[in-house]
């Protein structure tokens, strides 16, 4: 029955900057705003295909969330790193080895970076993998996982 996930939301702080940074920063079209309500919602990629909805609250009612955008597997290689940073965003990832680049969850696989809003919610770009799920390599390199995807 489930064929896919169409929304998500998330508090924040101060909706005018949440508003300009998933408009204006990352590309995101908004579809719908309330004043009353203190809540704007966003197009994720193709119109009716899937929404964002951010909901003003206080501070202390924010919890952090995080969610993923799915991207291609070239942009993700040679586009997300000089698009975060040319809008001062800090990409990040969980190979310990002191890059900004991208890395593989070999579970899955899928090729991801993570990158922070202005709430700090974790934001991540990814994209799914050809090959088989190897869960015992852990986060590698994608360098490393094209060597071991044919060992």
């Amino acid at each position: 029955m489930i064929k896919g996930l169409f929304e998500t939301h998330i508090f924040v702080e101060d909706l005018e900057r949440s508003v300009d940074f998933y408009k204006n920063v990352l590309g995101l079209t908004e579809c719908g705003y309330n004043d009353d309500r203190r809540i704007a919602f966003f197009w994720i990629g193709e119109p009716k295909g899937a929404m964002l909805g951010l909901w003003e609250k206080p501070k202390e009612e924010i919890d952090i969330r995080h969610f993923a955008f799915r991207c291609d597997i070239d942009d993700i290689l040679n586009k997300s790193i000089e698009f975060l940073k040319a809008r001062n965003l800090k990409p990040y990832n969980f190979l310990k080895d002191g890059t900004e680049k991208p890395m593989v969850f070999a579970w899955m696989p899928a090729l991801a970076i993570y990158f922070k809003d202005p709430d700090g919610h974790d934001l991540e770009f990814i994209a799914i993998l050809d090959g088989t799920a190897k869960p015992e390599l852990g986060v590698i390199s994608y360098e490393d996982w094209l060597v071991q995807k044919t060992s």
